[in-house]
């Protein structure tokens, strides 16, 4: 047998439909209870506690009791950078689930990557700091630079204390609906944090839908000198 990481196992646990599901769920970085995980799987509270017991096994979750309900969480930002992968792998390979209807083109346009923005704008704004040269890319290596700094300090970001925190400071997450990069780490999730705070966008609940004000979208471009992909085309 090989020495490792057991990629094997660890692909078939997410590689379940129903546990694929639920995973997904908890891609907004929030706690659902194993009722609202298996309506999101379509299974029984049974079998969803089943599934719930070999994902925490595996530490692909977290489980927290607050009063008569238990709570679970996706453990970290390197699960939901994983899961945020095989989707764009699955998205590249066109493999889709259908589910029409008028959550999709909202979630293409910005949406919640675990804890920090991916869809268009979350896209673009990756582009716009790495034009603005906030932000240095050498190959997958991703970089705060002096005039980022510079910017961040100036709009209020806490840095010193962003750099402290238990994950990389920056880091380029591939985005599923663009299939190019938005940005993940400590800053990424300041940043979405600063979005909230400004009042421009909040997450519509029960869904990883980030929906912007006309106002804010246009702060938010502004600031930042915003272009999504598709205002490109």
């Amino acid at each position: 047998m090989k020495d490792g990481p057991n990629i094997a196992g660890v692909a078939a646990l997410i590689g379940d439909p129903a546990r694929a599901n639920m995973l997904t769920a908890l891609m907004h970085g929030g706690a659902l209870t194993a009722s609202e995980l298996a309506l999101e799987a379509g299974v029984t509270k049974q079998t969803a506690s089943a599934h719930l017991a070999k994902l925490a096994g595996a530490d692909l979750i977290t489980a927290e009791a607050q009063g008569r309900h238990r709570y679970f969480r996706l453990s970290d930002a390197h699960v939901a950078h994983a899961l945020e992968s095989l989707m764009g792998v699955a998205a590249r390979a066109r493999s889709l689930r259908t589910r029409p209807g008028p959550k999709e083109p909202a979630l293409r346009h910005a949406r919640v990557c675990y804890d920090h923005l991916a869809g268009d704008l979350g896209v673009g704004l990756y582009d716009a700091l790495l034009q603005a040269r906030w932000l240095s890319q050498r190959q997958t290596e991703v970089s705060l630079t002096k005039r980022g700094r510079e910017g961040f300090a100036a709009l209020g970001f806490d840095l010193e204390t962003a750099a402290c925190a238990n994950r990389p400071l920056c880091r380029a997450c591939l985005d599923w609906s663009v299939r190019r990069n938005h940005l993940a780490g400590a800053l990424g999730a300041g940043l979405l944090a600063h979005i909230y705070a400004q009042g421009w966008a909040r997450r519509r609940s029960g869904t990883r839908v980030v929906e912007f004000t006309t106002a804010g979208e246009r702060a938010f471009r502004r600031t930042f000198g915003v272009e999504t992909p598709r205002d490109l085309r």
